[in-house]
């Protein structure tokens, strides 16, 4: 019984610990003007940078605010989905 509930805790740290690790990812900020809107993105003109496309979920924040036209910052955050090796 002991050993599982310690299994358990052990479990718990470690999820914990990696999605602590992922909120306190560095984020960023881009503002520029809406250029076009999609279902799940929006493109954003930076001006001189060029033009970056950002993905949303559901839940981001602001969704609202996102419509062709409309000046908005944008905070985001540099975080790998997936790491491959390759030879």
């Amino acid at each position: 019984m002991r050993m599982r509930t310690f299994a358990l805790v052990a479990a718990a740290a470690l999820v914990g610990g990696a999605l602590g690790f992922a909120a306190a990812a560095k984020t960023y900020q881009k503002t520029g003007v809406v250029k076009e809107v999609s279902a799940d993105s929006f493109t954003l003109d930076l001006g001189k940078e060029g033009e970056w496309r950002f993905y949303t979920e559901t839940g981001t924040p602001g969704r609202e605010a996102v419509k062709a036209g409309a000046k908005v910052a944008v905070t985001y955050k540099q975080v790998a989905t997936k790491i491959e090796a390759k030879k």
